[in-house]
């Protein structure tokens, strides 16, 4: 009696993954308001009350979609690896780039195309990200960031140095091959060369907003003492 049942549970989760990429494939083509349950379905070779009992609804199956598109992009698990690596703070920053780049340089997937849709015009469902999927692995990247520059965690300061590191690969993410020239000559570059700029002009950021960081804090405490 065991055995059907575990096949049940295997054909559901095969029916849940097969209308999750259904949806992905049409959001990121045709976009959310363009998309609708009945075509999902069809993708996806489904009845519509199968996306009601896996995701509750269309907009359930959307934000199922956000999520995946960037666990696709980026997962914790590979944050948390580079995070406990042997390497330095400064390495771990850099294999964190290579990993970004190489998915930005890579094929375009359906997620590629939400994620950045969504950052352009955010829908009501970007909470999904804001506030469950990115915040874990934001803070995962903000400790590399407090290693680098020595600001610590929780600050103002090391939040603007995360914004400065992650803008450049947004805009890589968003704009892509439309990309005005002479921006466009940046997708010429090889993964590599583009990984060490990334690199190189984000350690000088961080070096030196590290620098300002220390330099305020002494005289503060200078003034204080006095």
């Amino acid at each position: 009696m065991s055995a059907p049942r575990r096949n049940l549970r295997s054909d559901g989760s095969a029916t849940r993954a097969r209308i999750l990429e259904s949806a992905g494939a049409l959001f990121g083509s045709q976009g959310l308001a363009a998309t609708t349950s009945k075509a999902i379905a069809a993708h996806a070779g489904v009845d519509l009350a199968s996306i009601n009992y896996h995701f509750g609804s269309r907009d359930g199956l959307y934000q199922a979609v956000l999520v995946e598109a960037h666990r696709r992009f980026i997962r914790i698990e590979e944050l948390e690896r580079i995070s406990a690596s042997e390497a330095d703070a400064e390495d771990k920053l850099g294999a964190l780039l290579d990993t970004i780049v190489g998915r930005i340089s890579g094929d375009v997937h359906w997620g590629m195309t939400i994620l950045a849709r969504e950052v352009v015009a955010p829908s009501p469902h970007m909470s999904v990200l804001r506030d469950d999927e990115v915040p874990p692995k934001f803070h995962v990247v903000l400790r590399i960031l407090s290693e680098i520059t020595g600001i610590p965690p929780g600050t103002p300061e090391l939040a603007c140095c995360l914004i400065s590191v992650a803008a450049p690969c947004a805009m890589l993410l968003i704009a892509g091959e439309h990309l005005p020239a002479p921006g466009r000559d940046v997708l010429q570059v090889d993964r590599r060369t583009l990984t060490g700029h990334l690199h190189r002009f984000a350690l000088a950021g961080l070096h030196a907003a590290g620098q300002d960081y220390r330099s305020r804090n002494e005289e503060n405490h200078a003034e204080f003492s006095a």
